[in-house]
């Protein structure tokens, strides 16, 4: 292999390296935390006291969880209704609904 291969190949390793570095803070950028929407067991944290974080939700939905979700979609979530028929939503904020009792 001539050196001139030899230095455009690393070239382009570099090139790529850079490239996927320069690209993944874009990438978490377009994430955010949505709460409400995860079901039990699945939230990525923020669960409330006494919780030590991701997974640690014990309610479907439970309002004060929060799941990372592509930004601008959190309201947009399809969720089942409530038990009393109200509409269930996202939210850039804890909720105070559907929260472990006890």
């Amino acid at each position: 292999m001539s050196n001139t291969t030899k230095t455009l190949a690393v070239a382009g390793a570099v090139a790529a390296a850079l490239s996927a570095t320069l690209t993944a803070p874009a990438q978490a950028q377009a994430k955010e935390k949505c709460y409400g929407v995860s079901l039990a067991g699945k939230n990525d944290c923020a669960a409330g006291p006494g919780t030590t974080c991701a997974g640690t939700s014990t309610v479907d939905y439970q309002g004060n969880a929060w799941t990372l979700v592509d930004a601008g979609t959190c309201a947009e979530i399809e969720l089942p209704t409530m038990a009393d028929g109200g509409e269930r939503m996202g939210s850039l904020e804890a909720l105070e609904r559907d929260l472990p009792q006890g």
